[in-house]
């Protein structure tokens, strides 16, 4: 299973205006709206991500585990990229990232799973279960969402 990409990517054009599908992303409490893995149960409100450094945390809908998030990358409507990890631990290695980029039809989407520093093997299961269909779910449930 050495040979399986540890970068998973889809993007699609949303109709909507750019600032209204990167504040569905940028506030984790709504996140669990639009996520397309079934794993976000919720998040506290309040958490809106404004820069790097920002952190978030989210409750996980199976175990009920807490997930502390790092924001890595930011630009206000533009970028927002995180690594979680087990609150109080080390980041394992793995991260989201959100692209827009504005095109005539509305936004283009790029959702971004990459796992490349990811060298936990209990956490590669998880890993390889994340798959293209799964980020598209993700951009799928959040463009009905924005284009409300």
């Amino acid at each position: 299973m050495a040979d399986l990409p540890r970068v998973v990517s889809v993007e699609r054009v949303i109709a909507a205006p750019r600032s209204s599908v990167f504040e569905l992303i940028a506030d984790p409490a709504r996140q669990p709206e639009w996520d397309g893995n079934d794993n976000l149960a919720e998040a506290d409100p309040g958490q809106r991500v404004r820069a790097v450094g920002d952190d978030f945390e989210m409750h996980l809908t199976k175990t009920g585990a807490v997930r502390a998030n790092r924001v890595v990358e930011f630009d206000e409507g533009r970028l927002i990229a995180w690594r979680p990890s087990e609150p109080g631990r080390p980041e394992p290695g793995h991260l989201w990232r959100w692209e827009l980029f504005d095109v005539d039809e509305g936004v283009r989407v790029v959702h971004t799973y990459d796992w490349t520093a990811l060298h936990e093997e209990k956490r590669e299961v998880r890993a390889r279960a994340t798959t293209p269909d799964r980020l598209a779910a993700s951009i799928d449930r959040l463009a009905a969402l924005a284009e409300r």
